[in-house]
C-alpha cells in the first residue's frame, strides 16, 4: 500500500462538466446518486502515440448505457471526443488510458431520480501493460469466479454500469487471493461468459469459438479482434459454451481496452461440485492476433 499513488492526490487535470480542473479539486459530494444508487456509466479508452484508439466509439457507448439507466449524457459524443484530446494534451500523455465517466448528482437521495442533474468528468493517466508483459508470454491463470452474471432481464447488461462491476471486483480479489490472474465467470445459466473485465476466446480445431454476449457487454476490443480474425481467414463463431467444453481448446485468450489481446495458460476450479481443469499453450493465432492488434493501435 506505501507505493501507491491514490488516484485523489496527484498532478495533472481532469476534465470536468466542460472545463479543466485541477486534479485534487474535481470532487463531488459524499451524497451523490451515482455513490448510492449506482447511476453511473463510464468507459475505459486507451491512448497509443498520442491517438486515441476508438475513441468515437467508446463515447457513443458512454451515451448508450447511460440512456440504458434512464439519463441522458449533457455533452455530445463529439464533445467528448474533444474533451478527451484535451485531457490528454494537458497531462502530456502519449501512452496511457482515459477513463469518461458520467452519473446523477446530488439532488435526490432516493430511488426518484425525476430532478438529478448528470455530471460528467474525464481523466487520463499513464498505464502500462495491465496483466504485465510476462502474462504475454507464458498466458494467464484463471479460476471460475463464484459469482455469476446476470440475465439481461434482471439488469441493464448491455450497459457499462458501474454496478455490474461489483461482481467482478469480488470474484477478481479472491482469484488474487487464491493465486489466479483473474476468475472466468459464467452467466445464470451456467454457460461461459466472460473474465472479470475482458471478453475470453477459445481455439478448437482451428475455429475461434467466444460467447454470445446476451448478458454481458460486447466490448468494442472483442469485435476489433474478431474482424481481425476473420481477415486472417480464421473462422469465428459467437455461441453459447459450456464449461465441460473448455478441456478441448488448445489456445485461449482476452480482449478488452485495458487486456488488449492477452492469451490464457489455464482454467481451474469448480463447477457445480465438479473440478474443471484446463491447460493452454500461447500458439500460433493468438501471437498472430496480439500482433494483429497491436498493429492496429499504433496505426491509430
Amino acid at each position: 500500500m506505501a507505493n501507491l499513488i491514490p488516484f485523489d492526490d496527484r498532478d495533472g487535470k481532469i476534465w470536468h462538466n466542460g472545463r479543466l480542473v485541477d486534479w485534487r479539486d474535481a470532487k463531488v459530494h459524499v451524497l451523490n446518486h451515482g455513490l448510492h444508487y449506482a447511476s453511473s456509466v463510464f468507459e475505459g479508452v486507451r491512448v497509443y502515440n498520442g491517438k486515441i484508439f476508438k475513441n468515437t466509439e467508446h463515447n457513443e457507448r458512454l451515451h448508450r448505457s447511460a440512456e440504458l439507466l434512464g439519463f441522458k449524457v449533457p455533452f455530445t459524443v463529439q464533445q467528448l471526443d474533444e474533451a478527451c484530446y484535451e485531457v490528454i494534451r494537458a497531462n502530456g500523455i502519449e501512452n496511457g488510458y482515459i477513463r469518461p465517466i458520467a452519473w446523477r448528482g446530488s439532488e435526490q437521495m432516493a430511488i426518484l431520480t425525476d430532478q438529478s442533474t448528470t455530471h460528467v468528468a474525464i481523466a487520463a493517466w499513464q498505464w502500462p501493460s495491465y496483466f504485465g508483459d510476462e502474462a504475454k508470454q507464458k498466458g494467464l491463470n484463471l479460476t471460475i469466479a463464484n459469482w455469476r452474471r446476470p440475465a439481461p432481464n434482471t439488469a441493464p447488461t448491455a450497459s457499462k454500469a458501474a454496478g455490474l462491476y461489483m461482481i467482478c471486483t469480488m470474484s477478481k480479489n479472491k482469484a488474487v487471493v487464491d493465486g489466479y490472474s483473474d476468475a472466468l465467470m459464467l452467466d445464470w445459466r451456467g454457460q461461459v461468459a466472460e473474465a472479470t473485465g475482458a471478453n475470453v476466446f477459445f481455439l478448437m480445431d482451428g475455429v475461434i469459438h467466444t460467447p454470445k454476449p446476451d448478458c454481458f457487454l460486447d466490448g468494442i476490443t472483442r469485435r476489433t479482434v474478431i474482424a481481425l480474425a476473420k481477415e486472417q481467414g480464421i473462422e469465428v463463431v459467437e455461441r453459447a459454451i459450456l464449461p465441460n467444453e473448455l478441456p478441448k481448446a488448445t489456445e485461449a485468450f482476452l480482449t478488452g481496452t485495458a487486456a488488449e489481446v492477452t492469451p490464457i495458460g489455464s482454467i481451474e476450479g469448480d463447477v457445480d461440485s465438479v473440478k474443471l481443469e484446463a491447460r493452454y499453450q500461447v500458439g500460433e493465432t493468438t501471437r498472430a492476433l496480439m500482433e494483429a492488434y497491436s498493429a492496429l493501435t499504433l496505426a491509430g
